[in-house]
């Protein structure tokens, strides 16, 4: 599978990676088996990067991937984790997880931007997933610490890049705004961007992405499925958008999307991957997959080719703005 590098580092990500979120089980129980086929088959399929967090059912999702990859010689995959939230030992009293993760509710999450907080976080990490290094380590959901993750947060992970402890640093959130303060007044490598640069919201056009291109960050495309609303080929009303159920409107506007695509024998999943990385600053797409069925799929349709008169189309029927294809 095709790669790319981020930044000016080492780092090289294939343009399709693996996220981990659903291994945390997200939505829905998800058990070690129905993980461990969907690794496998990632794996089959060329998927090299590997993505997760503590935060993704209070590090089952880091466990699994950990486990799966240690069979793996270490020069052979990329791994990115997260930073800012602490998992601290808690009694579960028969309770699930409240943040939407299926799992017992073992841990509580303490948010901490603070260079001890981050050390920590590394090192928790590591023995989690049973490895000796992370190869891009992310500043993650800051929206609310902003100020903290700027001001402390940043500089550890700059510290921990110059030890070579970690390859590559950035951040993954979802405002835009706050990520093009962050590109332009820090020296980040990469940010993972979650669903802001998809067919449905184009908000990512708007600064965030000039500012990366201009400043040499590259960038993951995150959520591209608006997690879930894109992944399948006729969207129904109950699916999700951005985790809550879609308005009938942005249910409807899907539909029209699907039908341009259908006029070209593309499928809504498949214009979905292929949308984001028409732009020059996007290293990749990370896809959340919880099974091996859901992964060859992903797979074929990442391999499907896109016609560019799809993006014509779909810009003159109103359905994508001007600037958000590169279609000359």
């Amino acid at each position: 599978m095709e790669t790319s590098r981020l930044g000016r580092t080492a780092v090289e990500v294939t343009r399709l990676g693996f996220g981990g979120g659903p291994l945390g089980g997200l939505f829905a129980p998800l058990d070690d088996e129905t993980a461990a086929g969907a690794l496998t088959a990632a794996w089959d399929g060329g998927i090299r990067y590997y993505d997760t967090s503590p935060h993704y059912g209070i590090g089952h999702s880091e466990r699994r991937i950990g486990e799966f990859l240690r069979s793996r010689p270490r020069d052979s995959f990329v791994l990115s984790t997260k930073v800012g939230r602490l998992l601290v030992p808690q009694d579960p009293a028969g309770r699930t997880d409240p943040a939407g993760f299926h799992v017992p509710a073992t841990h509580r999450r303490v948010r901490d931007f603070t260079r001890d907080g981050i050390r920590r976080g590394v090192e928790d990490s590591l023995q989690r997933m049973g490895l000796d290094r992370i190869d891009v380590l992310y500043l993650h959901d800051a929206e609310e610490f902003f100020d903290d993750a700027l001001r402390d947060g940043y500089p550890a992970l700059a510290e921990l890049r110059s030890e070579g402890i970690v390859g590559a640093i950035g951040a993954g959130m979802y405002d835009t705004d706050l990520l093009t303060t962050l590109v332009e007044e820090t020296d980040v490598d990469v940010i993972m961007q979650s669903g802001r640069h998809t067919l449905l919201d184009h908000s990512a056009l708007d600064t965030f992405l000039p500012a990366c291109e201009k400043r040499g960050v590259s960038v993951i495309a995150a959520s591209i499925f608006n997690s879930g609303l894109l992944a399948v080929p006729r969207p129904v009303a109950g699916a999700h958008f951005d985790y809550e159920t879609a308005t009938p409107e942005i249910v409807e506007r899907a539909n029209r999307i699907a039908d341009v695509c259908e006029a070209h024998g593309v499928t809504l999943p498949q214009a979905a991957m292929a949308f984001p990385l028409r732009h020059p600053a996007v290293a990749g797409i990370a896809v959340g997959m919880r099974s091996a069925e859901e992964v060859r799929r992903n797979v074929e349709s990442f391999a499907a080719e896109v016609p560019a008169q799809v993006w014509v189309d779909l810009r003159a029927a109103g359905l994508i703005g001007s600037t958000a294809t590169r279609v000359v």
